[in-house]
């Protein structure tokens, strides 16, 4: 299986700065490679080691989303997952496994199950997936890989943002380093088996539609859905919100937008930061304010935002973890029982080299 390339080589930089205030980026360049960031190591997770290999044949693992699942606890999303150390044996996506332990536990996270387990113990994806063949409606598809995941306490149901890749293809350092066909949304009311729904966030031939990568995160009644192009491009962060039991119903959407005067919802969604985008991250933390988290693809380095609510000014970037601390490293996911305070933020954070293995690792720092 062809691979995305994840080592970060970039040159010229682009800053991913506020539009929130005038609806244009202010210019800004940093370069954070070189930096030790103000998050530090605390375990492992996965890897062909691990009991995550020997109870689940999880070995080599791609992303490792946490959400808050209905009943409490915590799922946390896989993207293209193998028994091997490697991107080689079994391979499946998503595959998800779960845990009710604290991060900020002294032993760090421990996974207690996996979704959609059988006899043999191993964990099977939990959707279909056309594995460079069919996928839904007989579209072709090279894999199916997660955004992020919500779930519903009042009706007990899962809900996944994925995209469809349609190829893992470089278009260089500083062009997409791959391009999705669409995305979609997947549901579960059993926690186990999901279902890929017909609806389709289209990607258009350019590769440069921005709702392809999706992070959500309810708050009262809304989820709001912040988005990004595939493939780790420059291009728009957008902002929109849908009521929570309406995410199937598409034009009821709204966006965050500019009128030429104010923001309001209710129109197209402005970009409300530009930027070289990987994977993006918003969870709402205890005190009421927001964390974002994502790979700046121009520096190499995951970090963080703040803002006192979802459609509020971002704060400048600071930097969590630099590419010194943790080679080929991307992702940067917030954990949902992340604090505001000295050591309460929780990352899951992806690495693979070429050749080398594959694996998702927790951190912990500060907002």
């Amino acid at each position: 299986m062809q691979r995305h390339p994840i080592l970060i080589v970039v040159l010229g930089l682009v800053g991913c700065e506020s539009a929130l205030e005038s609806g244009e980026p202010a210019p800004a360049a940093r370069e954070a490679s070189g930096l030790k960031g103000a998050a530090s190591f605390r375990k492992r997770l996965t890897g062909a080691d691990l009991d995550t290999n020997l109870r689940w044949q999880v070995a080599g693992t791609d992303l490792g989303i946490p959400f808050l699942l209905e009943n409490g606890s915590i799922g946390y999303l896989f993207g293209d997952t193998f028994a091997s150390a490697l991107p080689e044996n079994d391979w499946r996506s998503p595959v998800m496994l779960r845990s009710n332990v604290h991060p900020g536990a002294e032993g760090g996270i421990v996974f207690d199950s996996a979704a959609r387990v059988r006899g043999d113990g191993r964990a099977p994806e939990l959707m279909l997936n056309g594995h460079h063949g069919v996928g839904l409606d007989g579209i072709r598809e090279v894999s199916v890989i997660p955004n992020d995941g919500i779930s519903f306490p009042e009706t007990g149901r899962q809900l996944i943002s994925y995209m469809s890749i349609e190829h893992w293809r470089s278009a260089g350092p500083a062009g997409p380093h791959w391009k999705s066909r669409y995305a979609g949304l997947a549901y579960s009311d059993n926690g186990n088996d999901f279902v890929r729904t017909g609806l389709k966030w289209w990607n258009n031939a350019q590769n440069t539609d921005p709702q392809q990568m999706w992070t959500m995160q309810r708050d009262g009644d809304h989820v709001y859905i912040f988005t990004v192009r595939a493939g780790r491009q420059e291009g728009p962060m957008l902002l929109l919100r849908v009521r929570w039991d309406r995410m199937f119903f598409p034009h009821d959407y709204e966006g965050w937008g500019w009128d030429g005067e104010r923001w309001r919802w209710g129109l197209p969604p402005t970009p409300i930061l530009r930027g070289r985008f990987g994977e993006p991250s918003v969870r709402r933390l205890d005190d009421g304010s927001w964390a974002m988290s994502y790979l700046n693809a121009a520096t190499g380095a995951i970090v963080t935002r703040t803002a006192s609510g979802p459609d509020r000014v971002w704060s400048a970037e600071k930097v969590q973890v630099s590419s010194a601390q943790e080679p080929c490293l991307y992702g940067g996911f917030i954990h949902p029982w992340s604090r505001a305070g000295a050591q309460r933020l929780h990352l899951i954070v992806s690495k693979w080299c070429q050749g080398s293995a594959y694996h998702a690792s927790q951190y912990a720092g500060s907002l």
